[in-house]
């Protein structure tokens, strides 16, 4: 069970919004760091996954869609190791608000909203983390950055401006009275997201019916615009739908977070 300690407490002076937000992201980080299902679901689950893919489905899938795999994956994996990653500190959460923990923050001096906001923080440092670090992985596997260096610097962006957008949905749903199995839920959906995007084979050889899904889900979307960075091709189109998805999920499900922290 999750305890607020004493450090907890006077790491929470009384100062600015951004101040205390970036204490609270700072707190969540140390703590996310000795945490080994985050730890496993942010870095190690997502290296793995990577180089299971390139040894594994590599050769196979260059040959069947015409260029390099690993220019797929590298995005793919990012991407995903973003939405596991958030589920893991989602169920953390939900943790924190049957434990009463939550409860315990509203009477600490300072703004109700910087949790929340530190979360969201936090979430974004981890992308980042993540991210650099599967990028890293994915030029020793043979990934080349076609459109420079400041390019592939903006693609690490990319699954950080989607995670806004699906923190405050998994915040919302880990803060409900049923947040458990409906976190549990989102990971179903997401893994089946693994397998219909367009990092893992071309849109086009999907069915025809599915094709449509595929192409502008969430996943694909910023999948094609970190690959459009990375390796070339559209980035414009893709990162507006990664921005609108990211901005639709922060409006609809924003309520519920500023519902389940009482901001």
């Amino acid at each position: 069970m999750t305890t607020l300690t004493q450090s907890d407490v006077t790491a929470s002076p009384h100062g600015s919004f951004p101040e205390q937000s970036l204490v609270h992201a700072g707190r969540l980080l140390r703590r996310w760091r000795r945490e080994p299902e985050i730890m496993v679901q942010s870095l190690v689950f997502p290296t793995a996954l990577l180089l299971m893919y390139q040894l594994v489905l590599g050769r196979f899938l260059t040959a069947s869609a015409g260029h390099a795999s690993i220019d797929g994956f590298v995005p793919l994996v990012a991407v995903t190791a973003t939405m596991f990653g958030a589920m893991a500190t989602g169920t953390s959460l939900h943790a924190e608000a049957e434990s009463g923990l939550l409860d315990r923050w509203q009477v600490l001096p300072g703004y109700r909203a910087v949790v929340p906001a530190g979360r969201l923080l936090a979430e974004c440092g981890r992308t980042l983390c993540a991210t650099v670090l599967l990028l890293a992985v994915g030029a020793a596997l043979g990934l080349r950055w076609h459109r420079g260096i400041w390019c592939a610097i903006c693609a690490v962006g990319v699954p950080t401006l989607l995670v806004v957008g699906f923190a405050t949905m998994v915040m919302a749903l880990a803060v409900s009275p049923a947040g458990s199995k409906i976190v549990e839920l989102c990971s179903i959906l997401i893994l089946l997201g693994m397998f219909f995007n367009s990092g893992f084979v071309p849109v086009d050889q999907y069915p025809g019916w599915l094709q449509p899904v595929v192409r502008y889900q969430p996943m694909s979307v910023a999948i094609d615009a970190m690959r459009g960075l990375v390796s070339g091709g559209p980035v414009a189109l893709p990162l507006l739908y990664t921005a609108v998805w990211s901005l639709g999920l922060t409006v609809v499900f924003g309520r519920g977070v500023i519902r389940g922290y009482r901001v």
